[in-house]
């Protein structure tokens, strides 16, 4: 059995796509790598700030950008943001240099675990959870089109993915 050379996470804010990467690359022996905390390092700021300044189109420019470079490596799991699959360039670009995995959750999943964060300028609004139910209605179909693998994380451990992915990889991949 081969494993993909690169895995690449995708799903809504709050699907764990970041815990789960950690320890899935830590399992694989991989690289972990997370989109936003590159847009943040490159930039210097938080992706709230970027938000404030360059807008949502300026922060998608720049999540093109740091997708473009990140999916060029080989032996990374990568953590998308939960709006990167919406660019048609970027569901190209992931389906063709790695293996797409969609970490589903409910929104009253997502809203329970992003409830405090204060790093999701998506979410601010009076209703969270209705934007959060909005956005899953635009992306969730963008996901399942995209994803050669999809894993459910909706009240669920953080190693119980994990295990499940690594198993199913070892039987769906050639």
């Amino acid at each position: 059995m081969t494993m993909p050379p690169n895995i690449f996470l995708v799903g809504p804010m709050g699907a764990g796509k970041s815990t789960v990467g950690r320890q899935l690359a830590d399992a694989l022996g991989y690289e972990f790598l997370d989109s936003d905390q590159e847009i943040q390092r490159r930039t210097g700021v938080d992706i709230p700030t970027v938000f404030e300044f360059e807008g949502e189109a300026g922060f998608r420019t720049r999540e093109r950008q740091v997708l473009e470079d990140l999916t060029e490596r080989d032996g990374v799991v990568l953590a998308t943001g939960g709006g990167a699959v919406m660019a048609a360039e970027n569901r190209q670009r992931l389906a063709a240099r790695g293996y797409v995995i969609y970490l589903h959750c409910s929104a009253d999943q997502q809203h329970a675990r992003t409830a405090r964060d204060r790093n999701r300028p998506l979410l601010e609004t009076d209703d969270p959870l209705a934007r959060l139910k909005e956005l899953m209605a635009q992306r969730e179909p963008v996901y399942r089109q995209v994803a050669d693998m999809v894993v459910s994380t909706e009240r669920r451990g953080t190693l119980s993915v994990v295990k499940e992915i690594t198993r199913r990889l070892e039987r769906e991949t050639p």
